[in-house]
């Protein structure tokens, strides 16, 4: 297969268009310095999953170093679990949990306990439970705005609902 060069210079081109005027074909070959003066949209790649993973635990690992250096069990060292975004083994989650709680918090709007799902035949299960997730993230909120009275209506009214559920 032959290479183009560009339209416009001797570059080699990486953007084809093809447009249709008065019902005439015109293809256009640029470079992508002449593509962009042009208008056209370069598609950047989507990075892969596991990319985007490390990147968030590095941005979001602020946290200083732990006063627990390595994983009792596996050796793992919190450097390296901010590094790979892997943890070594399931004890890592009790040898880092300070700095861990912080990043799930972040990434999951402030949750840190897993409410699972509830089977569609258990019905206003369900609706329970997304109302006690709701209850929780607005006791978050209005802690982290310092409205501790609504706090502690908050808190007693999740206490109840709970007993309510038991």
């Amino acid at each position: 297969m032959k290479h183009r060069k560009c339209d416009k210079c001797d570059r080699p081109a990486t953007n084809h268009a093809v447009e249709i005027s008065k019902g005439k074909k015109i293809e256009k070959h640029l470079c992508d310095a002449h593509a962009s003066e042009q208008g056209l949209v370069l598609k950047q790649p989507q990075p892969a999953i596991d990319e985007l993973l490390t990147k968030f635990v590095k941005t979001q690992a602020n946290e200083p170093e732990q006063a627990v250096s390595a994983c009792d069990t596996c050796g793992l060292t919190f450097a390296q679990f901010r590094e790979n975004s892997l943890l070594g083994c399931p004890a890592c989650y009790e040898a880092f949990e300070d700095a861990l709680c912080g990043l799930l918090e972040r990434a999951h709007e402030g949750a840190t306990h897993h409410v699972g799902k509830v089977p569609r035949r258990a019905g206003s299960g369900e609706l329970r439970q997304q109302q006690a997730l709701r209850m929780r993230k607005r006791l978050t909120k209005a802690i982290e705005s310092e409205d501790y009275e609504l706090a502690a209506r908050l808190r007693d009214d999740i206490s109840r609902h709970e007993e309510q559920t038991s």
